[in-house]
């Protein structure tokens, strides 16, 4: 009752509100704090553009507030991670962009001459000791502080903007950040807004484009679908779902009334990574007759000789089965 509610367009004040709600000193810090934030931003009906531009969306959004000797690691480290998302997708044709600002147009930003020089300096040395391939980006920075931009091109050839790291000398003198250092005088933090993937809805937007929907094994929703060629072997195929389930593999039990044909179709179309048959065959011999996605029929296979093979490309994350 009597109750206002705002949308929030951004994550970064909420964090800000929790360092600041105690007193800091120079040993806590780098304080590092991190959500799945959703924000609300009022796109235009015409901008809209499936996941990829919405008005409600989830950032993986981090704040670390640190000391100025501490920047270029945590940066560093911030590359470091966005790098294994991205090496760990296959997402290797992107750019990197540093985003500076524009100083024939300073009234579009915040902060001191001072700080913004500090900044990026920092960034750019940071980029170069990580070995970035980068380019820069004259006035493409935030309003607080430079960034390093990690822009990715999808499938169909079109370039967005994913992960990125950011320096900040501006909000924490908005806030009145600060902490005690070791000369017990009150300091400024330096804050770095991190995000490996930026927007989840677009990140998975652009997933879905680079690989055609045909993912990797480890990323599929459904691993495997389990087929028997009539209801006659349905019991044989329930213990090979069963089995694969309690392994924890994702898979499905096709328990429709139809031919094996129209089930392998069906399947197929669904770009699901493996197909498991069963029937007389593959019963009496206890094995299973194996197909994969696009390549067809490999062969029977023993259960657990399968189930090892699987479990191994999962847990390795191959881009490939």
């Amino acid at each position: 009752e009597d109750e206002e509610y705002l949308l929030k367009p951004m994550n970064c004040p909420h964090h800000f509100q929790i360092y600041a709600a105690k007193p800091r000193s120079y040993r806590d810090l780098p304080v590092r704090l991190a959500e799945f934030g959703t924000c609300y931003r009022y796109e235009q009906s015409g901008e809209l553009n499936g996941l990829v531009r919405v008005r409600a969306f989830t950032v993986d959004d981090s704040h670390m507030f640190v000391r100025q000797d501490q920047l270029k690691e945590e940066l560093i480290g911030v590359i470091d991670l966005i790098k294994i998302v991205f090496d760990t997708l296959g997402f290797s044709d992107f750019k990197t962009r540093l985003s500076f600002r524009d100083p024939k147009n300073k009234e579009k930003y915040g902060g001191e001459d001072s700080l913004w020089i500090q900044a990026e300096k920092d960034i750019k040395e940071a980029a170069d000791e990580a070995k970035l391939n980068y380019y820069i980006g004259i006035g493409e920075a935030a309003f607080y502080g430079p960034k390093i931009d990690f822009i990715v091109r999808d499938a169909l050839g079109r370039t967005w903007q994913l992960g990125t790291v950011q320096v900040d000398y501006v909000m924490p003198e908005r806030f009145d950040l600060e902490y005690t250092g070791a000369d017990g005088q009150k300091h400024r933090p330096v804050v770095i807004h991190r995000a490996p993937f930026g927007s989840l809805e677009r990140f998975i937007g652009v997933l879905i484009e680079h690989f055609a929907a045909e993912f990797p094994l480890w990323l599929a929703p459904v691993h495997v679908a389990v087929l028997s060629i009539t209801d006659q072997y349905f019991d044989y195929a329930t213990q090979v779902f069963e089995e694969l389930k309690k392994a924890g593999i994702r898979v499905e039990l096709d328990d429709r009334n139809q031919k094996i044909g129209y089930k392998i179709r069906d399947w197929e179309l669904k770009k699901v990574p493996y197909m498991l048959v069963v029937g007389e065959k593959e019963k009496a011999a206890n094995t299973i007759s194996v197909r994969q996605h696009k390549k067809g029929d490999l062969g029977a296979m023993g259960r657990d000789a399968f189930l090892a093979k699987i479990l191994d490309t999962i847990q390795r994350k191959s881009l490939t089965l």
